[in-house]
């Protein structure tokens, strides 16, 4: 095991040093771009200044001399007369749809909407992924999910290497116990995404966030027991978030990102006090990473008591290095392990309680 650490350890400098070397690759390749686009603006001027006399000359030695000539063709000029009003009709209609489409613009950016990443697309997805790892570089990583696997655990996932590279990071995921990770389970219509797959993947989760407490990551962990509703990812001054329907895999749908404004305008503000409402609920248990005990607090933050995980054998028996790649082109396991269901029946929170307090 502490071979399988030091290992792990120096693979993740490896990575810190080309994150490192490509930030500095792609500023220096963004200052050069930049240094261009002027050079390049500066030509252009210079070229319609100097070819403007020659414009003027043409239009007053050849257009009149033409015009004199065409005036008295009456059918012409009729022609001329509708091809005008056709292209004012068409001028003024891409004037009205672009005011309509400023003032929406405007609200979004009010709203604190800066984009909104399609389901499908290989390059938007690419993009998001890239802005991710950039905006979470040795920053603070706050993130709600259900399993947690396809996102940070997949190396395809869009917090893989942020998670590795980040300073800190708070995650709140499913119970892989609770009533609420097997009505999710269900919710979905995939044949491959069972109440066992939705355990196998949490138990991964928590492995995966073992071994980064193990190299001195700073890695917090809360187990809720709630249907998931909202999947929020903070990083810095960025939210994204997705909405859990029930039937839908959440993969397929949009993913809304939102800035945060100094002047509260944006819808930052009452995501991340969501989030911070969820995280400092003394209803959600904390996962203690080295002692896997489930540790309750009050809202003071003061521990009341500790109880044992469910499951613990299991989540310390998983090799660290398998559980980074799926089993199979879904991102589930193959292997569906029925684990013992011991749910420890507590008062549920009701979400809707939870936006009010937002809201």
């Amino acid at each position: 095991m502490p071979t399988l650490f030091i290992v792990h350890f120096h693979r993740m400098m490896l990575v810190e040093t080309v994150l490192i070397r490509k930030r500095l690759l792609e500023d220096s390749i963004s200052g050069w771009a930049r240094i261009l686009y002027h050079i390049g603006v500066a030509a252009l001027s210079a070229a319609i200044a100097l070819s403007l006399p020659r414009v003027l000359n043409f239009i007053a030695k050849e257009v009149l001399v033409y015009w004199s000539i065409l005036g008295n063709e009456k059918l012409l000029m009729v022609s001329i007369e509708m091809a005008v009003a056709i292209v004012l009709v068409i001028f003024f209609n891409v004037v009205g749809r672009s005011w309509r489409d400023r003032k929406l613009s405007n609200m979004a950016r009010d709203a604190g909407l800066v984009l909104v990443k399609p389901a499908k697309g290989f390059f938007p997805r690419r993009r998001t992924k890239k802005f991710k790892e950039k905006q979470g570089f040795a920053k603070d990583v706050l993130v709600i999910g259900s399993t947690g696997f396809r996102t940070f655990v997949d190396p395809k996932g869009d917090l893989h290497h942020v998670m590795q590279n980040c300073r800190m990071a708070k995650i709140m995921l499913l119970n892989p116990f609770s009533e609420g990770a097997r009505v999710r389970a269900q919710s979905i219509l995939d044949p491959h995404v069972t109440p066992e797959t939705f355990q196998e993947q949490i138990k991964r989760s928590v492995a995966f966030l073992k071994v980064l407490k193990a190299v001195k990551k700073e890695v917090k962990l809360k187990l809720y027991q709630e249907t998931p509703l909202l999947k929020l990812a903070i990083l810095d001054d960025y939210i994204w978030i997705q909405h859990y329907q029930a039937g839908q895999d959440i993969q397929r749908l949009p993913e809304y990102i939102f800035k945060h404004d100094p002047y509260l305008r944006s819808l930052y503000s009452p995501f991340y006090q969501y989030f911070m409402t969820r995280w400092n609920d003394p209803n959600v248990p904390e996962y203690d990473l080295e002692a896997d005990m489930l540790i309750y607090r009050d809202i003071a933050g003061n521990e009341i008591k500790r109880e044992k995980y469910n499951g613990v054998a299991e989540i310390a028996s998983l090799n660290a290095r398998d559980h980074l790649v799926p089993k199979d082109v879904h991102g589930y396991p193959f292997d569906t392990v029925v684990y013992p269901l011991r749910q420890n029946r507590r008062a549920l929170i009701c979400i809707q309680d939870g936006f009010k307090n937002v809201w």
